[in-house]
């Protein structure tokens, strides 16, 4: 017999959400969460992680004889090898993700150095020679593009194999390098960790459980200093570098007169022409040509948020949100690229009149419109996207169309540069509000959403939670929706933050909880914490700070994780990744890192447990620092 489907309220703690969800319903569209009850109850060997593929003389799943000793797969491998096995592809796979995403971004500015992008541009050239400088490349006396052409050449050599550390390594404080150097976790090249972790997975190389966890740490540390930090700052390099501006957040970002067309993914290299083109005299006469009142872009998941800190551009939702954006009827077009994209929007997109474009080939959707999209002809091929979403237009049924709510305001587009300059051009005035109280400490709240939880319910209850203790709250990616509807992004929001931290957004007219980009602009928090760090004369693992992922589901939110910690950051996570299985593995998460890196894994479902820990490590700290509690 089918089950029931649950009350809308309980899937999501937002309205517009529940509406759609409704909506779906009745419009026989099926969501993510019709999907996760269909997989439920799931495979418990899955889920403790004691399941190995990564040989033919299996499938094995280790289970525990009536002695309580562990069986032992057909290769001999028991439940902590296996574990560990499966965790370091887990990351491999994250760090893949999000460095593979730095290296398009290489290959643009390449594009852009040799005119084959006529399209792009270096927008930012002061960021173009800092960051030069800093990877140790001559700048003085020389033309922009000669600069540019050695900043791609030492950003490709940072994925290779014959650096002994990476190109940001100067980042990070000299005291942390040394406990990577003795722990032999120093990053060395994003390709080569990646390579290293899969061939010690393999059937009979790396058979121990600890030395395997340690190069998931060196393979994460590769992915947040090496190939996201890449990404960020060439992204700001090329696009401009985020400062603070003003939008708005939620479905109701959608216009009922005007083409609407939602970016999804996480490289800007697609929306940004995207978005130019529709701003073009062209596109917007197109448009009224065929009835509609202009175009509207707006964003889901982190190629939204590429688009919003740089560009300003509405949010219509994050990851759970995606499919119900297309059940409104109002969205003409979804253009994507890669990550964090249901193979289900498809399907959803065919129940309505809406084009479903994807444009990079890495990530080819069966069903899909496809543009292979290409720097050079960049420039065109937005357009013919634009095109295809005014024809949409005109095949868009009004009966079925139905926006839910209406815009939230929100400010947002903060980054490390951006807070420098709002705070006179030195580290000094965050650090006395550290200092005095005023900010008890910094918690980073990172990505995702998951049907496992109510949508956005430990998001949003742990944000405020910490606002309350005068913990200032940064979040990236999905968070940042959740954020803004819950009227934490705006100024306003101060009146949910405690009294210290309340005097010093009020002073500085800023929220209580800043916008830091999309999920690999992770690598901003880091280096905000290796410049405390350094300025405090401490490492990273003696500040009061901390990172959290309430509603992670993606492999790159693991090696994010990861690589926090090994920085020396402990990371909250709702739930545990699939690592139960091996007590030995899962000590060493939750406790043993803490040895190692100075830091570990909490895992806790409720929120307000959460921030009791985080709360009490948060004063630990400072007490060790020689402040008060």
């Amino acid at each position: 017999m089918a089950k029931e489907p649950r009350p809308a309220a309980e899937l999501s703690i937002w309205e517009d959400a529940q509406q759609m969800i409704e909506k779906a319903r009745r419009d026989g569209v099926e969501t993510v969460w019709d999907r996760f009850e269909q997989q439920t109850p799931s495979c418990k060997f899955c889920e403790l992680g004691l399941t190995c593929k990564n040989c033919n003389m299996g499938p094995c799943r280790i289970s525990f004889k009536e002695d309580g000793k562990m069986k032992r797969g057909v290769c001999g491998a028991d439940g902590d090898v296996i574990v560990a096995r499966n965790f370091g592809r887990f990351v491999a796979g994250g760090s893949a993700g999000h460095s593979d995403h730095g290296r398009d971004l290489i290959e643009v500015l390449e594009a852009i150095v040799e005119g084959e992008a006529p399209d792009y541009s270096i927008a930012d050239e002061a960021k173009l020679l800092r960051v030069s400088a800093e990877r140790g490349i001559a700048v003085e006396k020389r033309e922009v593009m000669d600069v540019a052409r050695d900043l791609v050449e030492s950003c490709f050599s940072d994925f290779g194999s014959r650096r002994k550390e990476l190109g940001f390594i100067g980042r990070v404080p000299e005291v942390r390098k040394e406990i990577w150097r003795k722990l032999k976790v120093m990053p060395r090249g994003v390709d080569r960790e990646i390579a290293e972790m899969m061939h010690r997975t393999h059937m009979g190389c790396d058979n121990d459980a600890i030395s395997t966890m340690l190069h998931s740490a060196r393979t994460a540390l590769a992915d947040g200093w090496g190939g996201s930090m890449i990404g960020t700052e060439l992204s700001d390099i090329i696009f401009g570098v985020p400062k603070p501006v003003k939008s708005t957040v939620s479905l109701g970002v959608l216009k009922e007169k005007e083409v609407n067309i939602l970016v999804h993914g996480h490289n800007p290299v697609v929306s940004e022409m995207v978005l130019a083109a529709a701003g073009s005299p062209e596109m917007l006469e197109l448009a009224r040509q065929a009835g509609a009142e202009g175009i509207n872009i707006g964003g889901l998941c982190c190629t939204g948020n590429e688009l919003l800190g740089r560009q300003g551009i509405p949010m219509a939702g994050n990851h759970l949100m995606t499919e119900l954006a297309i059940v409104t009827g109002a969205v003409e077009a979804v253009v994507v690229d890669y990550q964090c994209i249901m193979p289900s929007m498809v399907q959803a997109a065919a129940c309505y009149h809406t084009k479903f474009i994807t444009t990079a080939d890495k990530a080819r959707f069966t069903g899909a419109t496809h543009i292979s999209f290409n720097p050079a002809t960049a420039g065109a091929q937005a357009r013919e996207i634009v095109e295809m979403a005014i024809e949409a237009y005109g095949r868009r049924d009004q009966s079925r169309v139905e926006i839910p709510g209406k815009p939230v305001d929100i400010v947002a587009g903060f980054s490390n540069e951006a807070l420098l300059e709002m705070l006179g051009g030195s580290l000094e005035p965050l650090l006395d509000a550290i200092k005095d109280g005023s900010i008890r400490g910094v918690v980073a709240i990172v990505g995702c959403n998951n049907p496992k939880f109510q949508h956005d319910s430990q998001n949003v209850g742990l944000a405020k939670e910490l606002l309350k203790r005068d913990i200032l709250v940064l979040v990236t990616g999905c968070v940042t929706t959740a954020a803004g509807k819950a009227g934490l992004l705006v100024p306003e929001g101060i009146e949910l933050a405690g009294p210290g931290l309340k005097k010093i957004c009020s002073a500085l007219n800023i929220p209580p909880v800043l916008h830091f980009g999309s999920c690999v602009d992770n690598s901003r928090v880091i280096q905000l914490c290796g410049l405390i760090a350094d300025a405090l004369g401490v490492d990273i693992c003696d500040l009061p700070v901390w990172g959290a992922s309430p509603e992670w589901y993606s492999e790159k939110a693991v090696a994010i994780g990861v690589y926090c910690v090994a920085s020396g950051i402990p990371v909250q996570l709702g739930t545990p990744p699939q690592i139960t299985g091996s007590k030995l593995v899962t000590d060493l998460a939750l406790t043993g890192l803490e040895d190692v890196f100075g830091a570990s894994f909490m895992v806790e479902p409720d929120f307000m447990k959460a921030v009791e820990i985080m709360d009490a490590r948060i004063s630990q700290k400072r007490l060790a620092l020689g402040l008060s509690a």
